[in-house]
């Protein structure tokens, strides 16, 4: 069985699914369907490739008393191996809370404490785990120890996908995919278009850079090739959370089968397309064949 390591964000989402779109300040709102289920790039990215059929191990954020006891039930039947994660019994565990309204969602949570606070709670990649994988994804939010995650990639010759680096960091200088959303250019980029934004990220890459803008046209391309552009699929839209990690999951895949970078980037696509079309995701993650039936159904 094909093996993924993915390095970064694991935590509890408590999702919040309204029946009549966003409350108004001062005003009711119902809450349609809510849940407490495994979140974070990392954690939805796993779910999806287990679902996907591959085995994998998840390391990063240190869990706790109220996020650890979901995930140990909630992944225990699955191909997902937690036995690198720290447990920090003085802690709850990192968790956040989305609204949610179809293509609409809003997320909340305590992140920044994250770095406010002296203590990292976040491990530093193993090694081990990485030599014995065949693909690793990694998020870019856990400072030297994500660097460091990407220089053993290197060292031992692993491909890696990555998400929302900006072109002159080490991440996505060496990654196998880097994919960019348009959040990321309006951050990094914002006085550039996306046209402009996507060529200096290309020509400073060794590997594929894909840049999703939602509903619109995906660009991507390699290093002293063009851009390429692909529509996404269309589907009836239920829930849009999750979608990123999706399709860095589709990305993972694509890396494992050794898919073409048009395959990949479709693959991935399908696998977002289908991920929003069902809430919770956790729930009803994509299945292979539903992916493949939605890629030759066409767009």
């Amino acid at each position: 069985m094909n093996k993924a390591y993915l390095f970064g964000q694991v935590l509890g989402t408590h999702s919040f699914y309204l029946r009549k779109g966003f409350p108004v300040a001062g005003e009711y709102s119902e809450i349609e369907e809510k849940y407490f289920l495994p979140g974070g790039e990392t954690g939805t990215c796993a779910t999806v490739l287990d679902s996907l059929g591959v085995d994998v191990k998840i390391d990063g954020t240190h869990i706790g008393t109220e996020v650890a006891p979901m995930l140990k039930d909630f992944y225990k039947n699955k191909n997902v191996d937690l036995s690198s994660l720290f447990f920090d019994p003085d802690y709850s565990g990192l968790m956040d809370y989305v609204l949610i309204s179809g293509l609409e969602r809003t997320p909340m949570g305590m992140f920044q404490q994250l770095y406010e606070k002296k203590i990292k709670r976040w491990n530093m990649p193993k090694e081990k785990d990485i030599i014995e994988s065949d693909v690793v994804a990694i998020d870019p939010f856990f400072q030297e120890e994500t660097v460091r995650t990407a220089e053993l990639c290197v060292k031992h010759n692993k491909p890696y996908v990555t998400i929302d680096c900006p072109h002159n960091t080490y991440l996505h200088q060496h990654c196998a995919v880097n994919v960019v959303s348009i959040e990321c250019l309006r951050n990094d980029y914002r006085d550039m278009t996306k046209e402009e934004a996507f060529e200096l990220l290309k020509e400073d890459s060794d590997g594929l850079t894909i840049l999703t803008t939602g509903s619109n046209d995906m660009l991507y391309g390699r290093r002293g090739m063009p851009a390429k552009k692909m529509p996404v699929f269309k589907v009836e839209v239920k829930s849009s959370l999750g979608a990123g990690d999706t399709f860095k999951a589709g990305c993972v895949y694509g890396l494992l089968k050794g898919m073409d970078d048009d395959s990949l980037v479709c693959f991935a696509s399908a696998c977002s397309a289908v991920a929003i079309s069902r809430f919770p995701l956790p729930l009803n993650p994509p299945k292979l064949d539903e992916v493949q039936k939605l890629i030759s159904n066409g767009v």
